[in-house]
């Protein structure tokens, strides 16, 4: 049975994932860190350093950039992919002008109002407020610290394309988002279905960015299936 390596979100940590180790039965589970570096590239070689010789990959949001990456580093040792909540291109201008005011109030002691104003807001599905998960988030951010965020902020900021690196993956393949995800919203998870022709795009109903933690029984039947495939 193929180990999964599982790469968490910005500010995330194992606890992202919820019980989809619980889930996974007798199948070897490896949670990647993904907070030493402050570029893509470097991130994802550290985790492919310490990951079996072999596995399934899933990243979600910037674990789905960092797994991107190490499919582009070393294609042969992935077995296959599951992209969650993710963005396969470059840092838009936008969202890149925006990156340096949060990096200087994060590390100027205000961590706490970046999460809580920035960030938080963008994360669930709209509706009666998921206050378990939004708790949950704020903690992780919290354990990792404004260091960790400066780093992640950086690495996303200089980004590259990974558009060549999906269209050259040919193994069994997952595109997954929240129904709601405002952060990386359809169009973008259907672009990754289009470069991955074998892949299977599946939408998850009633959650938002985070559907391991919104919706995780949807999810982790879709990350069975894939696994199975």
């Amino acid at each position: 049975m193929i180990p999964l390596v599982l790469v968490p979100g910005m500010m995330c940590d194992a606890r992202l994932w919820g019980d989809l180790h619980g889930s996974m039965g007798r199948r070897m589970v490896v949670h990647a860190p993904c907070t030493e570096a402050d570029t893509v590239e470097a991130l994802a070689a550290a985790i492919l350093r310490e990951a079996p010789r072999r596995f399934a990959l899933a990243g979600l949001s910037m674990g789905g950039i960092v797994a991107m990456e190490m499919v582009r580093q070393a294609p042969e040792r992935v077995e296959r992919l599951a992209l969650i909540d993710t963005n396969p291109f470059a840092e838009s201008d936008d969202v890149r002008s925006r990156r340096k005011g949060q990096i200087d109030r994060a590390l100027g002691g205000d961590l706490v109002g970046v999460i809580r104003d920035e960030m938080k807001p963008n994360y669930l599905a709209p509706g009666p407020i998921n206050q378990p998960a939004l708790d949950l988030c704020f903690a992780m951010a919290m354990s990792l610290g404004p260091d960790v965020f400066a780093r992640q902020s950086r690495a996303l900021r200089d980004r590259p394309d990974q558009s060549a690196t999906l269209r050259s993956f040919m193994g069994p393949a997952l595109v997954l988002m929240g129904e709601h995800d405002r952060l990386c919203p359809l169009d973008r998870h259907e672009a990754m279905h289009g470069m991955m022709p074998q892949s299977r795009l599946a939408v998850v109903a009633g959650a938002g960015h985070l559907p391991t933690l919104e919706r995780p029984a949807a999810t982790q039947a879709e990350i069975a299936r894939w696994l199975e495939a």
